[in-house]
């Protein structure tokens, strides 16, 4: 079917670099509402939604927002292995230790809501049934859990009420719903983790990556980051995102198999057990996508275990895009990225202080 000019959808962008800018914007410029609860205060849009033609363009370039990549890898991972434990994500995210009980997250911990038990999860059945009928509406992975709200007082309650999984014309499109995303910090990490389980999703079932759309009740934005998400659209560079260049491609050839690998090497650099064999005959049977994943918590073993830069045998395996993120990210322990990456006119006195993710 073809679009038409008069068709009701949610927008559509090549890329979410420029979702994000188009959010923010939206958020910051011309808010709905004053929205307070649980002692913040925002700014909100009720209602809103975009979709990504090439879900692959999931990182906004963005030198005001310093993307933590290597977050955004690990928490897929930690998604993908149906795990709740905070030893793993607070590694990389200090700050969700806080929500935790027991050593674990429940509400962020999306992981065993989607992929456990493996084999039988919610994710395994919504992958059977589109192989059974592939034009079903049924393949959906709810995440969000009304015992959540039993207690007023529960400070992890799930963002995420579930995705939804289409097969179209030999193609893998998926919707997200949410209840609630921050602006400035979750919608990228959401964005990332979703778009990255769309693609596996995909090449599990055989399928092209089809569209992916994200769908939000309360798009907010809370008041301490309003400087940074102006910071922000004013400093967005309009070719950072085109320098990037193309967006990589998860191998056809990825199973749970290649998974395992790649959390079996997770375990053991962040308990920082051996540095990672860049040149090793042990990591050649490794597409160079997950290597590419490989380097980037290799180098923040570095970053968080040892002292001095992250070395360059590291920086010279990771692609121009993700150099620059970590550069961006830790400019006191990666050099500096290639000048066709770098974004004029930061100025850090007004970005303040940065989380973990």
């Amino acid at each position: 079917m073809n679009a038409s000019a008069g068709r009701v959808a949610a927008p559509a962008f090549a890329t979410f670099h420029d979702a994000y800018l188009a959010v923010l914007e939206e958020v910051v410029s011309r808010p709905q509402h004053a929205a307070a609860s649980r002692g913040n205060t925002a700014t909100e849009v009720l209602g809103m939604s975009f979709t990504l033609t090439d879900p692959r363009h999931r990182i906004p370039y963005l030198q005001a927002r310093r993307v933590n990549i290597v977050f955004n890898h690990a928490e897929v991972l930690w998604y993908l292995a149906g795990r709740d434990d905070v030893a793993m994500i607070g590694y990389y995210a200090p700050r969700l230790r806080r929500l935790a009980s027991g050593g674990r997250l429940t509400g962020t911990a999306y992981g065993p809501r989607l992929f456990h038990p493996a084999g039988a999860s919610q994710w395994d059945r919504a992958v059977d049934l589109l192989r059974g009928d592939p034009g079903s509406k049924r393949a959906v992975a709810l995440i969000m859990q009304p015992g959540e709200l039993a207690d007023p007082g529960n400070p992890d309650v799930a963002c995420t009420l579930g995705l939804q999984f289409f097969l179209r014309e030999g193609a893998l499109h998926t919707v997200a719903f949410m209840r609630g995303n921050d602006a400035w910090i979750g919608l990228a990490c959401d964005v990332f983790s979703f778009t990255m389980i769309a693609e596996y999703t995909a090449v599990v079932l055989g399928a092209r990556l089809g569209t992916y759309t994200h769908m939000v009740s309360s798009m907010h934005l809370n008041t301490p980051d309003q400087a940074k998400a102006r910071a922000a659209l004013v400093q967005a560079h309009p070719g950072l995102c085109s320098a990037a260049g193309a967006a990589p491609v998860m191998p056809a050839t990825t199973t749970r198999d290649t998974l395992d690998v790649v959390l079996d090497w997770e375990q053991c650099l962040r308990a920082d057990q051996r540095p990672l064999p860049v040149h090793s005959s042990e990591l050649a049977h490794l597409d160079p996508y997950w290597l590419q994943v490989l380097g980037l918590l290799e180098a923040y073993r570095q970053i968080v275990h040892h002292s001095g830069p992250v070395t360059g045998e590291v920086m010279d395996l990771l692609t121009p895009p993700y150099r620059w993120l970590l550069a961006v990210r830790w400019p006191d322990r990666v050099l500096p990225p290639p000048a066709s990456c770098a974004t004029p006119g930061l100025e850090r006195s007004v970005l303040g202080p940065w989380d973990a993710s």
